[in-house]
């Protein structure tokens, strides 16, 4: 298990959420929040799941799902477990979906990349 490459793109995925979403609900309003939050959580985790997972040799979606669970655990953290909308509790089941998708499809990429080596030209 690379966990440190969890813990750090768990991390990045949290703070590239918050970078898209804070200053488009400055300008759009603190509405906006309800509506940008869920896409840019799952693109976010997906972005960085699929990066955490192109580097490890196995279990990779695995390690794209735990991606997403950083993400997720560290925005719990941060509100400490208060009640929240219910566009943000859609928004954690997003990372982990986004998490885990990044790590299936690093997995398909490096299986179909692993066939055509096979194969003879």
């Amino acid at each position: 298990m690379r966990w440190g490459w969890i813990l750090l793109s768990g991390f990045l995925a949290e703070l590239l959420v918050f970078a898209v979403v804070i200053p488009l609900s400055l300008v759009a309003g603190q509405d906006s929040l309800l509506y940008s939050a869920p896409p840019a959580s799952f693109i976010a985790t997906f972005a960085l799941a699929l990066w955490t997972a192109r580097k490890t040799p196995q279990r990779r979606l695995l390690h794209g799902t735990l991606v997403g669970v950083v993400a997720t655990v560290i925005y719990i953290a941060i509100t400490m477990g208060r009640p929240e909308p219910v566009a943000y509790l859609f928004a954690h089941v997003l990372k982990l979906l986004g998490g885990a998708l990044g790590g299936y499809v690093a997995a398909k990429r490096v299986g179909d990349n692993n066939v055509s080596q096979a194969r003879p030209a």
